[in-house]
């Protein structure tokens, strides 16, 4: 009984504090917009309502941004290896030979896709869907 009171006293904590929402704003779609916006509502583990809403307040805001595309993660991923790779050795006064940079070079080129991934919170693509 007392668990099942926490519960309902846990449901109802998240509230204390917080202005009563009493506006509500309709809109009308159809169906086909109205499947799509659900399906990513999904996507992103919310309901159709809480979804839409944050996406109007992340506007109102000015904080709405695309999407972040994973191939500019990537490249992005691989300057910051390839910096951290170059800038290191001179930063301790050693001189970098070309086949040490040509190595760096292919090292930034097999890592930086697992490197974004694990950023991204995917798995990484595999062997045969990396592009060199």
């Amino acid at each position: 009984m007392s668990t099942e009171r926490s519960i309902i006293e846990n449901r109802f904590a998240r509230f204390k504090g917080r202005e009563s929402r009493s506006q509500s704003i309709a809109t009308r779609f159809t169906p086909a917009e109205a499947k799509a916006l659900a399906r990513k509502a999904e996507e992103s583990g919310q309901n159709l309502r809480e979804w839409a809403r944050e996406v109007l307040l992340r506007e109102l805001r000015g904080c709405a941004s695309a999407p972040l595309d994973p191939t500019v993660l990537t490249e992005i991923v691989g300057l910051h290896l390839f910096l951290i790779n170059v800038l290191s050795p001179i930063a301790r006064g050693e001189r970098i030979t070309q086949e040490h940079y040509q190595e760096i070079l292919r090292h930034v080129r097999e890592h930086k896709h697992v490197a974004a991934a694990e950023i991204l919170g995917s798995p990484a693509p595999g062997p045969a869907e990396v592009q060199k």
